[in-house]
């Protein structure tokens, strides 16, 4: 049985631009028979890809819809050396990276999906992740750094996202330490780092970043527990290959700062979007109540730096934080 594979379809469909290619050109290129062709258009049709066919001229793909694939994420971004993997969905893109990790996979691998089934965030809790409304990804770093840094890595990671939605959108972002990133007082992303480490050395063996974007609202809204908090990017309009677009997007600005880990345009970056600075908040520990607190700063260290109500001044490096609204 003949079988064609849907990115070599796609890549040469894209790079025709606007031209038609010819189901026999198609054949020959990709060493199928014409009727294996037909089949792969129509895949790709089924998948929300936008053909035109003519006849006597081929067929070509029109820029429009928001079809997320590991090829269109390619198309869109300048660090190529990342190898891009693409499911429908998963049960989470970081559970399978881990694995994947675990079984000696390379530094730069990326599993990006448009579904996800049980998604994670921090602290144990689940992560909204609604099919073709969202994207969810995960990369695979091998940082030979200290685990300790990892804290860096979200907040670099938070930077990317913040870059890319405000490119896009237009729209002023902020980030709620540490793995937040919000429009208004919604949040628009989540960011869940784990990583394994050498006990021994000290160092990470590996860190896999999960991202999780709300691009959309989903059919018929968040549910009830979470339409006070989340919200999505983009509420009207259609922009093409829109999931490709921030999923390369992202990833190029992180690539950019994980190269360069002492970056000081990220940490500027960071505090300058803090959505706590300034503000009476609730300091969430683990097995612990409450504690209130002031937000005074984010040191180089990416820790927030807070008042408690006695006067003393604390390092918070672990945990998460709560805005005290009156």
């Amino acid at each position: 049985m003949e079988r064609i594979k849907k990115e070599d379809l796609l890549r040469i469909l894209w790079e025709a631009g606007d031209g038609f290619v010819s189901g026999s050109d198609l054949a020959h290129r990709l060493g199928v028979s014409r009727t294996a062709v037909w089949k792969g258009i129509g895949q790709l049709r089924e998948e929300g890809y936008a053909l035109e066919s003519v006849t006597n001229r081929g067929y070509r793909l029109l820029p429009r819809g928001d079809v997320l694939s590991a090829e269109g994420i390619r198309r869109h971004l300048r660090h190529t050396q990342l190898q891009i993997e693409y499911s429908p969905s998963v049960t989470s893109t970081n559970t399978l990276l881990k694995t994947r990790a675990a079984q000696g996979a390379p530094h730069g691998l990326v599993l990006a999906a448009a579904h996800q089934t049980q998604g994670r965030g921090r602290m144990g809790r689940t992560f909204y992740s609604p099919a073709d409304t969202g994207l969810y990804m995960s990369i695979l770093l091998r940082p030979e750094r200290s685990a300790a840094e990892t804290t860096r890595l979200t907040a670099c990671s938070a930077v990317a996202v913040a870059r890319t939605v405000e490119r896009l959108s237009g729209e002023q972002t902020h980030i709620k330490w540490v793995n937040d990133v919000l429009l208004g007082r919604r949040k628009i992303c989540g960011i869940l780092t784990e990583a394994s480490v050498d006990w021994e050395s000290g160092r990470a063996e590996y860190a896999v970043v999960g991202i999780g974007v709300n691009l959309r609202p989903p059919e018929g809204d968040f549910p009830p527990e979470l339409r006070d908090i989340a919200g999505s990017v983009f509420t009207h309009g259609e922009i093409p290959e829109l999931r490709c677009r921030v999923a390369a997007g992202i990833l190029d600005e992180l690539m950019d700062l994980y190269a360069d880990p002492e970056n000081e345009a990220c940490y500027q970056d960071y505090k300058n979007r803090s959505f706590l600075l300034g503000k009476e908040i609730l300091l969430l520990l683990p097995g612990r109540e409450p504690v209130p607190a002031t937000a005074l700063d984010v040191d180089r260290d990416y820790a927030l730096v807070v008042r408690m109500a006695d006067g003393s001044i604390r390092r918070v490096t672990s945990g998460e934080v709560s805005v005290r609204f009156r």
